[in-house]
This record gives C-alpha cells, sequence and structure tokens, in this order.
C-alpha cells in the first residue's frame, strides 16, 4: 500500500540543520522561532534523536508542530505568539 503525500504545508521560512546535535539544534531553533510569532519554519534536522527530541520541545515550549515527515525528517513547526 501507498501513502499519498502530505497536502504541501505553506513555510515563511525554512532551516536545513543537518546533523546538529540537540542541545545546538534548540538553542538555534528558539532563536529563529522567537523572530516569527505565528508563523511557520519548516526545520530538516537529521540527527538521531530529532524525531523524539523535536516533538519534545515543542511540547515543552508550547510550539505547534504540525507535521513531521519521517522520510525527509522535515519538521513543521508555527511559533507561538508569545515569548518562549
Amino acid at each position: 500500500m501507498t501513502h499519498a503525500p502530505p497536502p504541501p504545508i505553506e513555510a515563511a521560512a525554512s532551516w536545513d540543520a543537518g546533523f546538529m546535535g540537540c542541545g545546538e539544534l534548540v538553542i538555534d531553533l528558539r532563536k529563529r522561532l522567537k523572530t516569527m510569532p505565528g508563523e511557520v519554519l519548516c526545520l530538516t534536522a537529521r540527527d538521531s534523536g530529532a524525531p523524539e527530541d523535536i516533538p519534545a520541545w515543542c511540547r515543552m515550549t508550547r510550539n505547534a508542530l504540525i507535521h513531521h515527515d519521517p522520510l525527509t525528517q522535515r519538521f513543521w513547526i508555527r511559533a507561538r505568539l508569545e515569548e518562549a
């Protein structure tokens, strides 16, 4: 069975963090999201811990994880409106 790809999600910005580790990644991610309240960032993160770390970080900081594509390791995150 094949699955249709999710509908495209329009992002105000994108960032390829490559294989950056979680500690450095979330510090940079916080800085980026602070500059774009309410907007969507498409993050590509290839670190092996990202599929668990990014959703957990979003829950803790109240930024909305809209979608995660495990095939491309892309995460669409809507920045919260007030400061994190």
